[in-house]
Parts: structure tokens; sequence; C-alpha cells
């Protein structure tokens, strides 16, 4: 097998770990509704979003064509190797952000860490102009800034009208009858998730096989390519990440089922209409909108505290995982001059990424948070993210 190979397979394997860290990381994103109405329990909630989230990710392939021809230009790149170094030092910046984030119980957006780990790569190897703009503007920034706007909006009205319409209906009734509305939400939810983040991945993969000259720019992404992200991505769903589930579910607004049936549905809507057009929209920001929007409408206590923190990393999630992404290519290319090779700064790289996932993952298991959180009153009450410590023992996964 040749140098230029083993960096493809690595630069492959970067991007499918950061596929599954989109998993569980944006879990929340469909089920914190449901789990926390009780109408799904957690376990069967994630595995129920991973099945819809892999059968979602070959539904469109218009997001992916986004990533994977609507952000670098892949006309400025004068070989292969200067593309494989910024397409892989961009996933390391999203990867670690991801990590971070989770490890604070903060929804950002994956999406976001994407995007900003390769535009800062890109930046350091190519300058301004090896960045498509227009791109950028058009069918990033301002998606993220009218999502979770007009989803907040869209739940907050569902939300009005679904109490309205059943005033006179009995608690129970209107309890049993909600469940099997907001699981059907929720699954729309989750196969609008495989339909939008999957493709992500896969933009990316194709990226690094226009690197290695393996496909032509202006070919359809590979069969194989979608297959294995959306494995990877419904892995990652299934693992659940439930630090950011109870964030969702608990940390912003007390949610009940009308409630969350408007904010499952809405959001879905949204996602769905943004990937038929190939828009790489935030789950994140839709997600978390809807929610603060049903509990605005249901006139509920917002914990606007929890809000604001997410709001920043929100804010700073492309700057920062733009920044790791420079770094990263910075140390990798820098090694690779000095070591006059084209493998020894991304092996560099890859251990540095691996390393402080290791660190971070070990400093979760001081208050891990697991599906048995989520069971419980008591772990799950109106004590802020952030601020809260579980007890460490028996407590499995995170």
């Amino acid at each position: 097998m040749t140098t230029e190979l083993i960096i493809l397979a690595i630069v492959v394997l970067t991007a499918l770990a950061f596929d599954f860290t989109n998993g569980f990381h944006d879990t929340a994103n469909a089920m914190a509704s449901s789990i926390a109405t009780g109408a799904l329990k957690p376990k069967v909630a994630v595995a129920l979003s991973a099945v819809l989230n892999l059968v979602g990710a070959f539904l469109s392939i218009e997001v992916a064509k986004t990533v994977g021809k609507g952000l670098v230009d892949l006309n400025t790149t004068d070989n292969g190797a200067s593309l494989m170094l910024i397409v892989f030092t961009g996933l390391v910046g999203a990867i670690l952000w991801n990590v971070f984030t989770w490890l604070l119980g903060l929804p950002s957006s994956s999406s976001h860490a994407l995007f900003g780990g390769l535009i800062g790569a890109t930046l350091a190897s190519l300058g301004t102009d090896g960045v498509l703009w227009e791109g950028v503007l058009m069918k990033i920034i301002v998606p993220a800034l009218m999502a979770p706007l007009i989803a907040g909006a869209v739940a907050g009205i569902g939300t009005i009208l679904v109490y309205a319409s059943t005033r006179k209906v009995s608690a129970n009734r209107k309890k049993k009858n909600f469940r099997f509305g907001q699981i059907s939400a929720a699954s729309l939810m989750s196969l609008a998730h495989g339909t939008n983040d999957a493709q992500k991945t896969m933009g990316v993969i194709f990226l690094a096989l226009v690197a290695a000259q393996k496909v032509d720019p202006n070919a359809e992404i590979p069969f194989w390519v979608r297959f294995v992200c959306a494995a990877a991505i419904a892995l990652g769903t299934y693992l659940g990440g439930w630090r950011i589930i109870k964030t969702l579910g608990k940390g912003i607004v007390d949610i009940d089922g009308p409630q969350g049936l408007a904010a499952d549905g809405s959001s879905a809507a949204i996602i769905l209409t943004s990937s038929h057009f190939g828009m790489a929209l935030s789950t994140t920001h839709v997600a978390t909108g809807s929610i603060i929007g049903s509990g605005l409408g249901r006139r509920a206590k917002v914990r606007w505290s929890t809000a604001r923190r997410m709001v920043i990393a929100w804010i700073i999630t492309l700057p920062a995982a733009g920044a790791v992404g420079a770094i990263t290519w910075f140390v990798g290319n820098y090694i690779n001059l000095f070591t006059d090779s084209n493998w020894v700064g991304e092996a560099t790289v890859f251990l540095i990424l691996v390393g402080f996932c290791f660190l971070m993952w070990a400093h979760s298991r001081k208050s891990a948070v697991s599906h048995i959180d989520l069971h419980s009153g008591e772990a799950v009450t109106a004590r802020e993210v952030l601020k809260e410590t579980l007890p460490a023992s028996g407590k499995a996964g995170a």
C-alpha cells in the first residue's frame, strides 16, 4: 500500500470518527423531548433514532454536494496532498470541539464545527481565495441565523394551537394520544437528521477522494461512502449522548407531550425542507429553537442561563473549530516540511487527536451521565447542567 493510500485511509477513518461523534452529540436533537416526557424509554429512543438516521442518510445527497463542492475551491489546490491535509486537519478541529462541548453537556452544532474546521484549515493553507465565501454565506451563515428563529416561531405557534384545541380533552386521554403523536414526530425528526447531518461527512470523504485522485470532482458520491457514513452516524446515535439529551430535555424548559409534539414536528419540517434545497443546516440550532419556542408558547419557565451558555457555544463554534483546524494544519504541514515526508505530520496530528479525546473522556468519568439518570426524577431536576455533581459510581456510559 502506498503512502498516499495510507493517508487516505487515515483521513476516511477520521471522517467516520467525526460522523460517530456527530451521532452521539446530536441524538438529543431528535429524542430529548420524547425521553423527557416519558413517551419513549431512553434506550428505545436512541435505538429508534439510530435506525431512522441510517435510513434518512440514503434519501438525499444535496447537502453532501454542498460540503464536497461548495466550501473549498478545488481549483486553488495544486496537489492532492495539500487538499488531503486540509480535509484531515479540518476534521480534527471538528472532532475536538464536538468532544469538548459534549463534555460540558452543551448542544453546540456539529455541522458548524465541521465547517469551521474546514474553513480554518483552508485559510491556513490557501488563504482567503481558497474558500468559496458565497457558499459559506448563503448555505451556512444565513441558515444559522434564521433557522432557530423560524423554528422557535413555528413551534411556539404550534404549541398554542395544540393546547387551544385540546382544552376539553381529559389529562389521561391527552397523555396517551400525544404519546403516539410525539413518537411519530420524533421519528420524523430522526429521519430528517439522517438526511442532513450524515451527508456532511459524505461530502468530506468526497473531498478526500478527489484529493487522492480516486474520483472526478464532478462525479457523484459513491455508494460505499454513503453506506459507511450512514452506519457511523447510526452507531453514534445508538450509544446516545446522554449529557446533551439531559440538557435539551430538562435543562432549558420542562416539556410535556403536546409541547414535545409541536417542537419535534416543526424541527423535522424545517430540516427536511433545508435538506431538499441542499442547505447544510444545523439540526442543533433548529431543535433548540423549537424547544424554546414551544416553552414560550406554553408559557413555561425557560431557564435562560442554560440557553445563554448554549448561544455562546453556537457563536464561538465556527471560529473555535476553525482555530483548531488552522493550528493543526500548521503543525502537520511544518512537521512534514521538517521531516521531508508526506505522512509524519498527519500521524503526529492524529496522535494529538487521540490523546486529547482520551483525556476528555477520562475527565467525563468523574461525573458520568447515563440513561439511568434520565429515568431518575432526582437526577434530572432543575439543577442546571454544568453546575451539578452526579455520583460516578454505578454509572455506565456517558
